[in-house]
């Protein structure tokens, strides 16, 4: 509440507020970040109140309460579920008789973890004992109270692996990690639909119709077209000035202009246009509602592939774009972006109420797009449009409903 209060006297911005709700909901880091988050917030309005006389008791509240925050925050990343998940559900459980979804998410876990955990759950399907990766994911947030770069090691992963093949059900496993559910509900909303059953087209039959291949496996793919070079790093909650101080909330993956944009997963466009901080950009939708995939900067003049319009059903891996540098102007088709790059958020929705919002939920996508790299959408170049469309045809259950 404290921190809310000096916000409000500081900036009424709701991206500010945004970020300190985050930051009471997630009291990780101990006294360093805390110290952070709550000077830089409070800025000068802050000093003006410690140099003023008059308000001495605010001066020793500014003081006293981080620390003591840092403190209590320290002393519980050691407990079993863990800070985060403590403070995660118990936001879900004090609001009994409002709307019940979660308002607060994170996901942390390493590309490592993720490739082993696709591999146990692909090998596995069609055995006796089918292991989801998200199950095994879950498990292992809880085990570690969310804290999965710091504590994961693949020997823990292994073990859980081995009692699920030797019969043990996962509701023995998890009867005593009171977060289980918790982390499972967000691991899904983030990874549900990336692996399925599907068909790829893997050639053409005698009279030019496409031959499928059925298969299951990871039926998301890159949003970077595949041959095409691009470069990229971890910098989601990097500083962001254009307009007001900001973190940056998605993935930049610096690429040439005219490069194709890829459709991670399948879903329908909700929207497209011009934004002056994403310049042009494109929104899609995934079909369980859980998962909004932002796609930004996209090329001046022709940003869109022709054939994207609001409303039109996309199938994982097909052309929606062209990287460009577009964004940071309130005029339309401006190049004000240094770098050309595209910008790729994917925002959790568990509620309508939180899709535009002071409390949004966005993914880093840095480990997510590692992965993806796995699977990597080919391209061909129609001369006569100068448009690129997929190469293989692709089909999943999803596209059938």
């Amino acid at each position: 509440m404290i921190l809310q209060f000096f916000a409000q006297k500081v900036n009424s911005n709701a991206a500010v507020r945004a970020q300190i709700n985050r930051f009471i909901l997630h009291k990780r880091g101990g006294l360093r970040n805390i110290y952070k988050l709550y000077y830089s917030t409070a800025g000068d309005w802050v000093i003006y109140k410690i140099l003023n006389k008059k308000y001495i008791g605010v001066a020793l509240l500014v003081v006293v309460v981080p620390i003591i925050a840092g403190i209590f925050s320290i002393s519980n990343i050691g407990s079993r579920d863990g800070v985060m998940a403590v403070n995660e559900s118990k936001q879900v459980e004090d609001e009994q008789g409002k709307k019940n979804f979660i308002k607060y998410a994170e996901f942390k876990v390493p590309y490592e973890a993720l490739e082993k955990a696709m591999k146990v759950d692909i090998e596995s399907h069609e055995k006796e004992v089918k292991i989801s990766w998200i199950n095994v994911l879950a498990y292992l947030s809880a085990k570690y109270g969310g804290d999965f770069k710091s504590h994961y090691k693949a020997k823990d992963m292994d073990a859980v692996v081995e009692e699920l093949k030797n019969g043990k059900s996962l509701e023995d496993l998890t009867a005593k990690m009171k977060y289980f559910k918790y982390y499972k509900d967000v691991y899904t909303a983030v990874l549900g639909e990336f692996l399925g059953d599907y068909s790829i087209q893997v050639g053409t039959g005698e009279n030019g119709e496409p031959v499928f291949e059925d298969k299951y496996g990871l039926k998301a793919f890159l949003p970077i077209a595949k041959t095409f070079p691009y470069q990229h790093y971890d910098d989601f909650g990097a500083s962001r000035s254009y307009g007001y101080a900001r973190p940056h909330l998605g993935h930049d993956m610096m690429a040439a202009v005219g490069t194709p944009a890829i459709a991670i997963e399948s879903g329908t466009v909700e929207i497209m246009g011009w934004n002056q901080y994403g310049g042009w950009r494109v929104g899609i939708r995934s079909f369980d509602k859980k998962r909004y995939y932002y796609y930004a900067h996209l090329r001046k003049d022709k940003p869109f592939h022709e054939e994207l319009c609001e409303g039109k059903v996309v199938k994982a891996g097909d052309v929606i774009g062209y990287v460009g540098r577009t964004g940071y102007s309130p005029n339309e088709n401006v190049n004000n972006i240094e770098t050309s790059h595209l910008h790729v958020g994917l925002e959790l929705v568990f509620d309508e109420s939180q899709k535009e919002s002071n409390n949004e939920i966005w993914v880093d996508l840095y480990d997510i797009t590692r992965l993806l790299a796995k699977n990597q959408s080919a391209v061909k170049r129609i001369p006569e449009t100068k448009q690129f469309y997929r190469q293989f045809d692709f089909k999943e259950p999803n596209l059938n409903k």
